[in-house]
């Protein structure tokens, strides 16, 4: 396929990127709002324009079980799956990063149940934060495309050999006709070039994985695991960074906007981010010296890039899509932001707020709103705890 821009639907897109990717094994299971993904991806391997097995599992548990079985073998891995189906995977999830398993999912968010609901949020991914996974978020069509083969490079370098999450938001990212700049597959291939997988399993040489461990061994295994995550970052960077050179496209863990002069700034993860720009702009005709701060690089959390882009501000307003149940302090991100932040010299004061639960509309409007909100709130001091906006009755 040549380089061309197409107006496609953005899981159509995923699946494309993962076609160039040329992987070997595909395992997945229906799940709304990712289905679209792996229903691309099953006719495109019965067409004969990708040479790998697709295997049509009956649960997303089993769907893991094979991604962990295929890439422990060195093939290429791909799967997708959303909230109640991550929550089914979650035993195995666990396992892929224990066990330095590279794969790539497409995880479109949405929100756990009860009540059911097929709408975005961000508590299927926050659900399991701490996996041990790589774990992104994209804004758009074009990123998702980007980032899906980013994490191939990533998850498959040598010296990271970890599964890779791409979080997409369901339905407003998905189902979502979009421009999308294709390179060509060429292009693709020398960017992904295959490379026999070290520790592979082989029958030749059988091995265990995976065995039972005393306690005199397992606090070391979970350090092992910690810096296997923390050691994967500047590796992630390189990925990003010979994209960029490839394409002209640039990542970064934290990106920011109209910061240079900010006071005070939104800080957003997913989809979230092109609106926030988009009032910031209006904010800033208004003579508000406000800025956006994007959080790209979930896991490993990129401390420093955050605080540089942090500090020195007076608020941050950090729009959270899952609640911490009982934990008082609002959303997951808020709460890990406090944390880096915590008794740094001009270190902004955080005001948390919960929106768009479910798939609830957060408007250009509510944007202001919170952002004007929460910079009073930071002025009279009131940054305990969170709002959940919008909220009725």
């Amino acid at each position: 396929m040549a380089k061309t821009r197409k107006g496609v639907e953005v899981s159509i897109a995923i699946a494309e990127a993962v076609r160039q990717a040329d992987v070997d094994v595909v395992a997945a299971y229906p799940i709304t709002p990712q289905t679209h993904i792996v229903e691309h991806l099953s006719e495109l391997v019965a067409d004969g324009e990708l040479d790998a097995e697709f295997v049509p599992v009956d649960s997303e548990h089993s769907a893991m079980s094979v991604c962990c079985g295929s890439a422990a073998v060195g093939a290429r891995t791909f799967t997708s799956t959303s909230a109640q189906g991550l929550a089914l995977m979650s035993e195995i999830y666990f396992i892929a990063a224990a066990m330095r398993l590279p794969m790539v999912m497409a995880l479109a968010n949405r929100s756990l149940s009860s009540p059911l609901s097929i709408w975005n949020d961000h508590s299927d991914i926050m659900m399991v934060r701490d996996a041990g996974w790589i774990c992104i978020f994209v804004e758009n069509g074009q990123e998702t495309y980007d980032n899906i083969l980013c994490a191939f490079r990533m998850a498959e370098n040598p010296e990271v050999m970890l599964p890779v999450a791409v979080n997409l938001d369901g339905f407003i990212l998905t189902h979502m006709i979009e421009p999308i700049l294709y390179e060509d597959d060429d292009l693709v291939r020398s960017y992904l070039p295959w490379k026999p997988m070290k520790n592979a399993l082989h029958p030749d040489r059988p091995v265990s994985m995976g065995c039972f461990g005393m306690p005199e061994i397992y606090t070391e295994a979970q350090m092992n695991r910690e810096m296997g995550v923390r050691n994967s970052y500047p590796h992630i960077l390189d990925a990003w960074e010979e994209w960029g050179r490839l394409t002209g496209r640039h990542y970064r863990p934290v990106e920011t906007y109209r910061c240079e002069d900010a006071e005070y700034c939104i800080v957003t993860m997913g989809s979230y981010g092109e609106t926030a720009m988009e009032v910031v702009d209006m904010l800033r005709e208004e003579g508000e010296k406000v800025g956006v701060i994007k959080i790209r690089l979930w896991r490993p959390f990129p401390l420093e890039e955050f605080r540089k882009a942090a500090l020195g501000r007076k608020c941050l307003i950090v729009m959270d899509r899952a609640i911490t149940f009982g934990g008082n302090q609002g959303g997951p991100v808020a709460t890990e932001l406090r944390s880096a932040l915590y008794g740094m010299d001009g270190a902004p004061s955080i005001v948390n707020y919960v929106a768009g639960l479910a798939g609830r509309d957060v408007s250009r409007k509510d944007f202001r709103n919170i952002i004007l909100e929460g910079k009073a709130k930071a002025a009279k001091g009131e940054v305990d705890g969170f709002t959940l906006y919008g909220l009725r009755g």
